[in-house]
């Protein structure tokens, strides 16, 4: 069984003699893991190998305390950050470099040999650059009643889902040609293509690189494109759609182990 439990939604794929038996979606907050594993499996009986790709988890000790938690829920539980699973989801065991924006952003890279190197992923107050609330937010600084806005915006639990929502309209207005929104848009793109040149430099990758991406953000084609061309610029890439979702190619591993 495979887990991919992000900050939106959680999926769980059941594997049985390699083949997808089950297929879960709903959402994340408020969920219990131990009644779902039980609902996706007969009375009486638990998974062989669970793999949970889920947010939060980085450190060694981490996933050491995850793991212990959810100890129970398999025979084997192994514990790995969602943007791992979502890697392994997109390039598999290939080198290569994975670039990911939806509300937040990150770029995540593994080499010949496994190794991970990351930029980005610190979150909306200090990082996510070129994300969906990292525009939003860039096009709420350049309104004319910013500062009325963010005092409104401040006190709502839902700032950050609130914000990020803006996005569409920051890119509609670019592609228009409005001269503020093309600009936060191009900084946007330019900013996670420098945190891709960043992992890719920082594993020595051999070029042509393998490139793909996930998240909300980069399901748009032209913020994607324009992403791609600034990165091709420093560092010749073949970027590639992800081989399968997060879910499915977590479950494969857990099949694998």
């Amino acid at each position: 069984m495979g887990i991919d439990l992000g900050g939106t939604w959680l999926r769980a794929v059941v594997l049985r003699d390699g083949r997808v038996v089950r297929r879960v979606r709903r959402a994340a907050h408020g969920g219990d893991l131990v009644r779902l594993v039980r609902s996706l499996t007969p009375p009486r009986a638990r998974p062989t190998s669970l793999v949970i790709a889920a947010r939060g988890v980085w450190t060694p000790s981490e996933r050491v305390a995850a793991r212990r938690r959810l100890a129970r829920l398999a025979d084997r539980v192994e514990v790995i950050s969602d943007v791992e699973g979502a890697l392994l989801g997109a390039l598999g065991q290939r080198p290569g470099v994975l670039v990911l924006a939806g509300t937040g952003s990150i770029v995540l890279g593994q080499d010949a040999r496994g190794r991970l190197a990351r930029a980005g992923g610190l979150g909306p107050l200090i990082g996510d650059e070129g994300s969906a609330f990292w525009l939003g937010r860039e096009w709420l600084r350049s309104a004319p009643d910013a500062a009325r806005l963010a005092r409104r915006l401040a006190r709502r639990p839902d700032a950050v889902a609130r914000i990020a929502a803006l996005a569409p309209t920051v890119l509609r207005e670019a592609r228009r040609g409005r001269a503020g929104a093309r600009a936060i848009v191009a900084e946007g793109q330019r900013r996670l293509a420098a945190h891709a040149a960043d992992v890719i430099g920082r594993l020595r990758l051999t070029r042509p690189v393998s490139v793909s991406w996930s998240g909300s953000l980069l399901a748009d084609g032209w913020y994607r494109a324009g992403v791609r061309r600034v990165l091709d610029q420093r560092v010749r890439c073949r970027w590639r759609p992800p081989e399968s979702d997060a879910a499915l190619a977590v479950a494969r591993r857990a099949a694998a182990r």
